[in-house]
């Protein structure tokens, strides 16, 4: 059943937000003030492509990961988690979207601090 929503989140647009993910953690590589959130975003783009059966897990809750999560939430991560939130409320209107907005949910959740996190099977 993972699989099968795996796929079907991959195929209705979770490739175009890996995608993203991976051309913004590409363009933060390049500069040398945005190499401390590259790693970040590519685990954000690992997640955006297969969320389903993975979970966000604190991996590193320094007084580093601390400062570039409160630097990133204000410049970034608060319309980034706006964005997941409004499709995920647009999503869980319909019956069939509620698997997909609880991705949305996790996704938003993980937008606001992505760095010092770590995205585990379930």
């Amino acid at each position: 059943m993972r699989l099968l929503m795996n796929i079907l989140w991959f195929v209705l647009g979770g490739w175009i937000s890996g995608s993203l993910w991976i051309l913004a953690g590409l363009i933060l590589a390049v500069t040398v003030i945005g190499l401390p959130w590259t790693p970040a975003a590519f685990r954000m783009a690992g997640f955006s492509y297969w969320p389903f059966g993975k979970i966000v897990v604190e991996r590193d809750p320094g007084v580093t990961s601390g400062c570039l999560n409160i630097l990133w939430l204000v410049l970034a991560g608060w319309w980034l988690a706006l964005h997941h939130i409004l499709l995920a409320v647009a999503l869980a209107v319909t019956i069939i979207g509620i698997p997909f907005a609880w991705q949305h949910v996790k996704l938003a959740v993980l937008s606001l601090t992505p760095v010092g996190k770590a995205v585990v099977e379930v």
